[in-house]
């Protein structure tokens, strides 16, 4: 990993609250960022609970938030046009490379990103 800086992708997030990963040693020391999708994706979960809730803004508050702007959008935008990938992922994948800094994840779906950092982890 380059750097103190990492994103976080949404499944880091559910996979800390369900105690699943060793997750832990890829964030010490690290300034976390996250993109305003995975915030969504946390809180708008439909069967969340209110303990979930209060764990997912806690972890929330100590990470620097990336809102979508319009350079964030654009190159997600591309990342569309190249790949099969899903809305959310494109933002995250876009929101890494926007800041360039690397992706931390449980997902390897973004392995075929070309030009993304990418900390692909395992269960």
């Amino acid at each position: 990993m380059n750097g103190t800086n990492i994103l976080a992708d949404t499944n880091i997030f559910i996979n800390l609250s369900e105690g699943k990963g060793d997750i832990e040693p890829y964030l010490i020391g690290k300034d976390v960022f996250v993109s305003v999708i995975s915030e969504i994706e946390l809180l708008g979960w439909h069967r969340i609970s209110e303990n979930e809730k209060i764990f997912f803004e806690t972890l929330l508050n100590d990470c620097s938030l990336i809102e979508l702007i319009p350079a964030i959008k654009d190159q997600a935008i591309r990342l569309k046009q190249i790949h099969k990938i899903k809305l959310p992922d494109a933002i995250i994948a876009a929101t890494a490379l926007f800041l360039g800094i690397p992706l931390l994840t449980f997902d390897s779906g973004f392995a075929k990103i070309d030009g993304l950092d990418l900390v692909l982890l395992d269960l």
